[in-house]
């Protein structure tokens, strides 16, 4: 029994250990991240129904007022924030002039907590939802600059001034290319406003997030301006080709493009000998689109041969899939050797839902890493094993060596049964 425990503990570990191997390739990733200020602006609804009392016993002005001191003293030191509210001042009912009620309560800056605070102490439920007109003018209060970019938006309900949509409004911010992500948090929300908030959160890479008590809501909107600290790397808008031929030339870093319904998208990348070539793509589903999807990344020589492809394809509902590539560039002794252009082919196969707009494309995230390729490069991806092959290799021995032990003990403990 002891030795079957310590031959099993040992496959085991071979088994961990080649896994490890496999899942855990050596390799560089861009480690060039912004140094530029995170800015964040919270977005603030303070329309007539925040006066609702069905937040913890206390109205849902309370709760986002205390969510708002919470989220002030704990902001850290480098984000600059800023405050923006929609519906506080205008009390009439002429929609026209409701629907202009945005304005920014305190400038995206380095924070002063106490005038923060004191700003947001004087709010009162007033108006109308002009959430389209508000995220616009979010997005300007934004602009400028490289560092990270937030608007976290906190509402009880859906934009009142159609027809200025706030998911188009939101698809327009993100094909500007400017890396605002737009975070959404529903107060109590019905099936309605719940919809809307996601779509404009899908439609920037945000996320939404239902809240019902004020200890959510505090939480939530602190993790998401924290996050805002975190260092990230810029994307670097691109415009692929419809040929390789005119394809732009990248070098490893991470790009963003728009991709047409069911539009080829070529770039290209110089692999010089013993290097390797590493490439993903995300397509985003930013809008309503057909259940069957799928993104396929192949990479060819200028002359069309393809050398590698990567694809994924799924049904149903998804954000965003994902799919990638390696190809190690032969090491040569030729001296002259010179670099090999690889062209990149990104094709998507979604399909726009019935009366849903084509343009803008899908938002593209492409990652391109060119590294040096691991010495023997005959060894690499062969099965997907990397440079595990002597892991099998000796997986294979022992299991052999255990098995012939195994059978010897059978027969042994077979013989003396019979004797005794």
């Amino acid at each position: 029994m002891i030795r079957r425990q310590r031959l099993a503990a040992g496959v085991c570990a071979l088994l961990a250990a080649l896994t490890a191997g496999i899942a855990f390739p050596a390799g560089a990733v861009a480690d060039e991240t912004d140094q530029a200020a995170p800015k964040v602006e919270l977005v603030l609804d303070v329309s007539g129904s925040m006066r609702a009392r069905d937040i913890d016993g206390g109205t849902r002005m309370a709760a986002a007022k205390q969510a708002f001191n919470e989220v002030l003293d704990a902001t850290p030191e480098e984000v600059q924030l800023g405050i923006r509210t929609l519906g506080a001042n205008y009390h009439g009912n002429d929609r026209k002039q409701g629907c202009k009620d945005t304005e920014q309560l305190y400038p995206v800056g380095p924070l002063d907590r106490t005038d923060a605070k004191t700003a947001v102490a004087t709010l009162a439920p007033t108006g109308w939802t002009p959430i389209g007109p508000a995220l616009l003018k979010a997005a300007d209060d934004l602009n400028g600059g490289s560092g990270t970019r937030r608007i976290v938006l906190i509402s009880d309900g859906e934009d009142t001034c159609q027809p200025l949509d706030p998911c188009e409004v939101a698809r327009e911010i993100a094909a500007k290319g400017i890396g605002l992500t737009i975070d959404t948090l529903g107060l109590v929300p019905d099936a309605k406003t719940r919809d809307q908030l996601s779509c404009i959160a899908d439609a920037t890479g945000g996320t939404y997030t239902d809240v019902r008590h004020k200890e959510e809501l505090s939480d939530r909107v602190g993790e998401l301006v924290d996050r805002a600290a975190d260092p990230v790397v810029t994307p670097v808008a691109t415009e692929g080709a419809g040929s390789c031929e005119r394809a732009p030339a990248l070098k490893s870093g991470l790009y963003t493009d728009r991709a047409e319904f069911g539009q080829q998208r070529w770039y290209k990348v110089d692999v010089e000998p013993g290097q390797e070539l590493r490439a993903s793509v995300s397509v985003a589903d930013d809008r309503a689109v057909g259940p069957n999807y799928g993104v396929l990344l192949r990479a060819v020589t200028e002359h069309g041969r393809e050398i590698v492809r990567g694809e994924a394809a799924g049904t149903g509902r998804t954000d965003v899939v994902s799919t990638g590539l390696r190809y190690p560039k032969a090491d040569s002794d030729d001296d002259t050797a010179t670099a090999e252009t690889v062209c990149l082919q990104v094709t998507s196969s979604f399909s726009a839902a019935a009366g849903v707009k084509t343009t803008p494309g899908l938002p593209l995230e492409l990652t391109v890493d060119v590294v040096d390729g691991p010495s023997g490069h005959h060894d690499v991806a062969a099965f997907g094993l990397g440079r595990g092959w002597w892991l099998l290799g000796a997986l294979v021995l022992i299991g052999f060596l255990a098995g012939l032990l195994w059978g010897w003990l059978s027969r042994w403990r077979v013989a003396v049964w019979r004797t005794n």
